[in-house]
């Protein structure tokens, strides 16, 4: 069946992640240095870390709502800091502003262009980028994110819900990510044809991968178009 919409994961796919989270992170401790010194003194970027690593046990909800973690986690700090917890709000507007500063792949916004010439395009994300702000929701025909939806990748109703969207079949929607498990396994499990976004060229050597078969496996969104076409 021919394919009518592609989806998108974001992060790792769209834009590399660990730089901005690095940025982000590094001006929402900037902030607190400033705004929450008392906080700022006892818990360093690593410190507060390892704490967000050990909350996350503590609330499902914090499996897939990652704008609920970090806020919980500052909450928890400011208050055992004896700060006024209200500021967490303020903390997290910072946060987000500088997570939303993101650098695209080159290929991104001609991609987008190109693809959105032939076909639906669409997100589904576990993370909670804004692509509003980030200048990239006029691309998209609906964009759902975890944190919103209730559930994450590779939750089959996250993909059903972005189909059910599109008023499109599964087998009519290509779904792209860098992620073997969340992405490419979850999109292939409801029925989606699912794409394995590896820029980087790298093995698929992990055990737990081993079962996976991509539909194809892509570097950039040229190679995407090249598959719509």
């Amino acid at each position: 069946m021919q394919i009518q919409a592609v989806l998108f994961d974001l992060d790792d796919t769209l834009w590399p992640v660990a730089p901005v989270i690095q940025y982000a992170e590094a001006t929402l401790y900037q902030w607190m240095m400033f705004n929450t010194p008392e906080v700022a003194r006892h818990y360093s970027i690593e410190r507060m870390r390892t704490y967000r690593e050990k909350l996350v046990k503590t609330n499902p909800r914090f499996q897939y709502d990652l704008w609920s973690l970090r806020h919980a986690l500052l909450s928890t700090l400011f208050k055992e800091c004896k700060v006024d917890v209200s500021k967490a709000d303020e903390a997290m507007a910072v946060f987000a502003d500088a997570r939303n500063k993101v650098s695209l792949y080159d290929d991104v916004l001609p991609g987008l262009q190109a693809l959105g010439k032939r076909v639906r395009l669409g997100s589904v994300s576990n993370g909670f980028a804004d692509l509003n702000e980030i200048g990239l929701a006029a691309h998209f025909k609906v964009s759902l994110a975890a944190h919103r939806f209730g559930c994450a990748k590779p939750d089959p109703r996250i993909f059903t819900a972005a189909c059910h969207a599109l008023d499109l079949k599964p087998e009519q929607v290509m779904y792209v990510g860098d992620d073997l498990l969340l992405d490419v396994e979850g999109a292939q499990k409801v029925g989606m044809h699912g794409v394995w976004m590896n820029r980087h060229q790298l093995e698929q050597d992990k055990p737990h991968h081993a079962h996976i078969r991509p539909h194809a496996v892509v570097s950039s969104l040229h190679d995407v178009l090249a598959l719509v076409e």
